[in-house]
């Protein structure tokens, strides 16, 4: 039986919980310098993300790609890769997806699900290779080629449905409409969530058991906290970042082919505000670990469903939403800043060692 919750994870909870009250309390100070009370604005944040059924389901729809892009991150942290291009990964995936989805209409039910979601993880997972191999073989820094690579794969799918793929009399660039069998179904309607929360819940328990159970995820480990040591243990490094990248990336695919199959139904150019940048913050904040980046990614959710009633209701912009993610950030950085000083002051160098 596979253990989801460690002791490490409940000293994770209790960091969260620190840090989100921290959070809460300097916006607070932020409401009430504004004019404005905070006790009401936080009521009106907490009822329009989960004061009701339909609120918390809006709630994990709106999570449901940031808990793929977070262990997209995850993933590539743990081994020492740092990652941002978890982006370019999701418009690859969410075009493959549809692509699929509206290509082989007739195509079986089943086979067209599964074809479409498999098809947007492999396009993710060969756009994260790209880079991975990049830095494997030839030293290439990361995190350069995967910022490229983001903004190419975001230009190229806006060329493909707007010239090959463009859908004639519509105004927006977009492609045609998935067939309605490959469309994932909605549990809670009329809510937005979807079939893919459930998947990548089981994502999560996955990853989870990737890190704590496998002989790929203590390679990660290993090469992300010690990769002098991985030499010397004859495990070769170019194997663990090409692995740890085309998971990545392959997380990151789904996490746009769930947005395509679940809730646009076709690849609309520039459709992520963001979700793949998120995902650093979402995976810093839950400290690389899955469970950890399931708690941040549920709470981005809810503060971004949120949002809306603080304004309609409270009258306090969605900026305050901004500050709040801002604050967790910053705090979370500056803990990593913390150790990652200590680690350096108490780490022997290669020559010491």
């Amino acid at each position: 039986m596979i253990r989801v919750i460690t002791p490490r994870d409940l000293r994770e909870i209790a960091r969260f919980v620190l840090t989100l009250g921290l959070a809460l309390a300097i916006g607070a100070l932020v409401i009430q310098l504004s004019g404005r009370e905070a006790g009401a604005a936080y009521r009106a944040l907490f009822e329009s993300a989960l004061g009701s059924r339909l609120a918390l389901a809006d709630s994990l729809a709106i999570a449901t790609p940031l808990i793929l892009t977070g262990l997209a991150t995850a993933v590539a942290f743990r081994a020492g890769v740092f990652n941002v291009g978890v982006e370019g990964s999701l418009y690859m995936g969410a075009f493959a997806a549809a692509w699929v989805g509206f290509t082989w209409p007739n195509a079986p039910v089943g086979l067209l699900i599964l074809s479409a979601i498999l098809a947007g993880g492999l396009a993710g997972s060969l756009w994260g290779l790209i880079p991975g191999g990049l830095k494997a073989w030839l030293a290439v820094d990361e995190i350069v080629t995967t910022i490229m690579m983001n903004y190419i794969a975001i230009s190229f799918t806006s060329y493909l449905v707007n010239y090959p793929f463009a859908v004639p009399g519509l105004a927006n660039a977009m492609s045609p409409t998935v067939a309605p069998s490959v469309r994932l179904p909605r549990l809670l309607p009329p809510s937005q969530l979807h079939a893919g929360f459930i998947l990548a819940l089981l994502c999560v328990l996955g990853v989870g058991a990737l890190f704590s159970r496998t002989t790929w995820g203590f390679e990660f480990n290993l090469h992300g906290s010690n990769p002098l040591f991985v030499r010397w243990a004859g495990i070769r490094s170019s194997r663990v970042i090409l692995t740890a990248m085309g998971l990545s990336g392959f997380l990151g695919g789904l996490a746009g082919a769930f947005q395509v199959l679940g809730i646009h139904y076709r690849f609309i150019a520039n459709f992520s505000p963001g979700y793949g940048y998120d995902g650093i913050a979402i995976a810093l904040l839950g400290q690389t670990t899955a469970f950890g980046t399931l708690v941040g990614a549920l709470l981005f959710g809810a503060l971004r469903n949120g949002a809306s009633g603080l304004e309609l209701f409270a009258g306090i912009p969605l900026e305050l939403v901004r500050i709040l993610e801002a604050v967790i950030i910053l705090m979370v950085t500056a803990e990593l800043l913390i150790q990652w000083r200590g680690e350096r002051m108490t780490a022997p160098t290669e020559k010491e060692a």
